[in-house]
C-alpha cells in the first residue's frame, strides 16, 4: 500500500489540511500506517499533481490561510482501482520473532528487555483502542446497528483490539516462561 492510498481513504472520510491528516494519523490511522508531516505534505502535492485531489484555501482569522483537500472524481477512481485489487499475502516478517528465537544465541535479558518495552506498547495502544470503541461506537455484541463507512471504522477497530490482545498474551508467555 501506498501513503496515497491511506490518504484518499482519510480524506473520503472527512477533507481535511495537511495538518488535520497529520493529526489523524497520529491518532488512529497511524496505527495501521504511519507518515511524518513531511511525507504527508509531499504526497498530497503529489497527488494534487497528479489530479487526485484538489485544495481548496479557508480564509482563518489572525493566521495564516489554511488548505483544504477533498478527493477528486479521478482520486475516487484511483482509490476504487486500489481497492479492488487484490492484497497480496503478507507472511508474517517480523525481526521481533527472529529475536525470541534466537535470545539463546545472545544476550538474553537485552531481548526480554526489548519484549518488555514492546509489552508496554501494546498495553498503551489496546488502551487507547478501547477508548476510542468506548468513545466511537460502544461495542455491543453483534453490531447490527452500523453500516457502511461506520461499521468498516468499528471492524478495523476490532481488529487492532484483537491484534493488540494477541501481542500481549504471546509477549507475556514468552516473559513468563523466562522467569
Amino acid at each position: 500500500m501506498a501513503l496515497e492510498h491511506a490518504l484518499l481513504v482519510a480524506l473520503r472520510e472527512q477533507p481535511a489540511s495537511g495538518l488535520e491528516l497529520a493529526q489523524r494519523f497520529s491518532r488512529s490511522i497511524g496505527f495501521f500506517w504511519s507518515a511524518t508531516h513531511q511525507q504527508i505534505y509531499r504526497v498530497l502535492g503529489r497527488m494534487e499533481s497528479d489530479g487526485w485531489v484538489r485544495v481548496e484555501t479557508v480564509a482563518q482569522q489572525g493566521r495564516p490561510d489554511k488548505k483544504v483537500y477533498d478527493v477528486t472524481p479521478l482520486g475516487e477512481i484511483a482509490l476504487a482501482d486500489w481497492l479492488a485489487e487484490p492484497t497480496p499475502d503478507s507472511p508474517l516478517r517480523s525481526d521481533l520473532a527472529v529475536k525470541l528465537r534466537g535470545a539463546s544465541f545472545g544476550d538474553r535479558e537485552a531481548v526480554l528487555e526489548s519484549v518488555r518495552a514492546r509489552l508496554v506498547d501494546h498495553h498503551t495502544r489496546l488502551e487507547h483502542y478501547r477508548q476510542l470503541m468506548k468513545r466511537d461506537c460502544p461495542e455491543t455484541p453483534g453490531r447490527t446497528d452500523l453500516g457502511g463507512l461506520e461499521l468498516d471504522q468499528y471492524l478495523v477497530l476490532r481488529g487492532g483490539i484483537l491484534m493488540e490482545e494477541t501481542w500481549i498474551a504471546w509477549l507475556t508467555e514468552y516473559l513468563e516462561a523466562h522467569q
